[in-house]
């Protein structure tokens, strides 16, 4: 009976992981459809467009990073304060966070747009290339204040438990990125279909179309995600102050800063990898932003399961629930594992495919499919990292990710890419090498923090979570930080 009642507990559990999880998930897949979709509408103008769009993305995921990881504070208190039941601690930091979209939003937005110009050439992007880069830049991130509300104000609606309202946000970016895509990207045409003529209307801009489309949608979500956080009925910030507050900022910065160093230096590792890689010519350049892209949407089931990890756990913390941790956690990584085994199946069988679906360069292709094999091999290793980081991320222990992944990233991908390309003459997939092997050395340090349960605060003897104030987990009062 006791058996039949555990397994039991296990499939509810496993629905409850899996019912968070999905609409995250959905949301991924429109990004990465649309994601490709674009990738293979700028594709069609040639390999020269293609390297100029992927000439600053790593830029990109230095900024949008650096904001994910800053909305990680509010996930660990907002998790913990659901599962506490202090629905007034989580309204106050849900304000908080609007104060945070307003500063962090107006400053990236100063900045990104200032640098514009620059950045091509800091990405040592090849001369011909670099004015297109620069204008696909500054356009893209003109409207930082609402892609950071969409960054943000979502991460405060997914830690309490609401991960459908961004997943419906999402797909109606996605959506009108698609349809403002055919009209900004190509000049008008006619196209014939089988007993009648199609018109369509089109502004011819290429790739800078392709950046307005995107400006125009990611300004749409941000404001749709703002209304949704307003009409919230558990942590709505209506009433509650917007000026500062040290009270919530304090434990919520103390949990995000280290994250926030982590993706920050990270990202410039991303950042001097894909300069090396720029700097390896433009076939090189083209499949390397093919792959990247294509690479995208098969880590989908892995950052999905990573969503519903932390707001899951943090919950089970906040409550000071062992029982429950203990529970979920074993289940987290069996299921996470599972699906990145498929997805990595489906990459590996599928490479060549999907690379002819952006570019008709049989160089770019067969480069292409030959880093997707290799790194398709190693996604299920990587699900685990991915899934464990997730876990201390809802807990509130952002230190030990911050010391994984930059040793990772600095002594193992961007020194050895540099030796590799550089003073070894290999080519892209020598690059690609390098990255595969940062990621085992993740799957080894996570793993080890996973099996010794030093990451986990209600382990038996281990030290409550600082992440917010109110119970421990033994039921006794803390003071504020």
């Amino acid at each position: 009976m006791t058996a039949r009642r555990q397994n039991r507990e296990a499939r509810a559990a496993v629905r409850v992981i899996l019912l968070l999880a999905w609409p995250t998930m959905l949301e991924q897949i429109m990004q990465s459809a649309v994601q490709y979709i674009d990738t293979a509408m700028v594709g069609s103008l040639g390999t020269q467009a293609t390297a100029a769009v992927g000439a600053t993305t790593t830029i990109g995921w230095l900024v949008q990073s650096s904001i994910t990881a800053f909305s990680v504070g509010f996930l660990a208190y907002i998790s913990q304060a659901c599962g506490a039941g202090e629905t007034r601690a989580a309204r106050r930091a849900a304000a908080q966070a609007v104060l945070s979209v307003l500063v962090i939003g107006g400053a990236c937005t100063v900045l990104t747009v200032s640098l514009s110009g620059r950045i091509p050439v800091w990405m040592r992007a090849e001369p011909h290339i670099r004015p297109a880069a620069s204008r696909y830049f500054f356009i893209l991130y003109l409207p930082m204040l609402f892609r950071t509300a969409s960054i943000i104000l979502g991460t405060v609606l997914r830690a309490a438990g609401d991960t459908k309202t961004p997943m419906k946000a999402g797909l109606a970016v996605n959506v009108l990125n698609v349809a403002l895509n055919f009209l900004l990207i190509y000049p008008t045409r006619t196209v014939s279909l089988p007993g009648c003529t199609l018109f369509i209307p089109g502004a011819g801009w290429g790739v800078a179309g392709a950046a307005a489309a995107s400006a125009a949608a990611y300004t749409w979500g941000g404001i749709q995600i703002t209304r949704a956080l307003w009409r919230h009925p558990a942590v709505s910030p209506r009433g509650e102050s917007l000026r500062p507050d040290p009270d919530i900022l304090r434990p919520c910065l103390r949990v995000a800063l280290p994250n926030m160093l982590q993706r920050f230096v990270s990202s410039l590792g991303y950042v001097a990898f894909a300069a090396m890689i720029n700097a390896l010519g433009e076939a090189a350049a083209a499949a390397h932003t093919i792959a990247n892209t294509v690479e995208s949407a098969f880590y989908i089931p892995g950052y999905g399961m990573q969503t519903a990890a932390a707001t899951l756990t943090g919950n089970a913390c906040g409550a000071g629930d062992r029982k429950r941790m203990r529970s979920l956690t074993t289940l987290f990584i069996p299921v996470e594992v599972g699906l990145m085994c498929l997805t990595g199946g489906m990459l590996f069988a599928s490479a060549p495919l999907l690379m002819r679906l952006f570019s008709d360069s049989g160089e770019v292709i067969t480069l292409g499919a030959a880093v997707l094999r290799m790194v398709a091999v190693s996604e299920p290793l990587y699900g685990v990292s991915i899934i464990v980081e997730g876990m201390m991320m809802g807990v509130g222990q952002t230190r030990r990710p911050f010391l994984y992944n930059i040793t990772g990233m600095w002594c193992i991908r961007v020194l050895g890419t540099f030796l590799c390309t550089q003073v070894l003459g290999g080519g892209l997939i020598a690059a690609w090498g390098c990255m595969i092997a940062h990621n085992m050395l993740l799957f080894v340090l996570y793993s080890a923090s996973f099996l010794t349960g030093n990451w986990n605060p209600l382990k038996e003897g281990a030290a409550p979570s600082p992440a917010k104030p109110g119970k421990s987990p033994d039921g006794t009062e803390q003071e504020a930080p």
